[in-house]
């Protein structure tokens, strides 16, 4: 089975490229079925190996994704870097495809107007409340204003419960991200990563944000989900200049 996969629909210039995979079409056996691209999940190192041979060659990619250990921070890896712990990456160039992994975290893609620059960041909770969005958007030449976004995939506001010092790590830094919590029982919040993300965006002035509302819980057949699974695999998404 080829590996399905989800092309953003944003105005992106032609020079871009983008796209997030979903579970379906991979090698990996259960609990990391099928296609797995994380190689920290416990799964066979050699089938994560096949599933990113196979990403590579499905999605026409010249060279393989670039991808990250990601920590949950606002570290962002420019294309002079090699390898190192960061949530985000970014390029200018042709010879780089900037990738993060998720598996309900919320994967946020960036290119400018232009097409001349792309970026891809890792948004959990932690790192969206630190402000790896704002630190991802500061390595574009651009005003915000040129920039364009799109969400992912990632937990629904149905599922992602959380307790109120992830409230508070929000509403410290921005007040009026009170709108992205409902209350579900005592001290427990359902939170809107999407808007969170979309708040924190306007914010920093891009105003072309795409995407959003696919749930990686409630789609289980589509998509690996930490939250509903445990032991699970990761999906990828990617964004680079063609």
């Amino acid at each position: 089975m080829e590996p399905e996969f989800i092309v953003p629909e944003w105005p992106a210039p032609a020079s871009v490229g983008a796209l997030s995979t979903t579970r379906i079409g991979g090698v990996s056996a259960a609990p990391w079925k099928s296609f797995n691209l994380g190689d920290h999940v416990g799964d066979d190192p050699e089938k994560v190996m096949e599933n990113r041979r196979i990403l590579k060659r499905a999605a026409g990619l010249s060279v393989a994704p670039h991808w990250l250990e990601q920590v949950h921070g606002c570290r962002v890896m420019s294309e002079h870097q090699s390898a190192c712990q960061a949530d985000a990456s970014y390029s200018q160039g042709a010879g780089k495809v900037c990738a993060v992994l998720t598996a309900d975290c919320l994967p946020v893609l960036f290119c400018n107007q232009e097409g001349t620059a792309v970026a891809a960041a890792h948004a959990g909770w932690r790192g969206l409340a630190a402000g790896v969005l704002e630190s991802t958007l500061a390595c574009f030449e651009d005003p915000p204003s040129c920039i364009l976004a799109w969400l992912g995939p990632a937990i629904g506001p149905q599922h992602f419960e959380v307790g109120a010092e992830v409230r508070r790590a929000f509403l410290s830094r921005q007040p009026e991200a009170d709108c992205a919590f409902r209350p579900n029982g005592q001290d427990k919040w359902l939170a809107d990563i999407w808007k969170l993300a979309r708040l924190r965006l306007a914010a920093a002035g891009v105003t072309r944000v795409y995407g959003g509302g696919r749930c990686t819980f409630t789609e289980e057949q589509k998509f690996f989900s930490y939250r509903r699974e445990g032991q699970t695999g990761r999906m990828a998404s990617l964004v680079w200049l063609q």
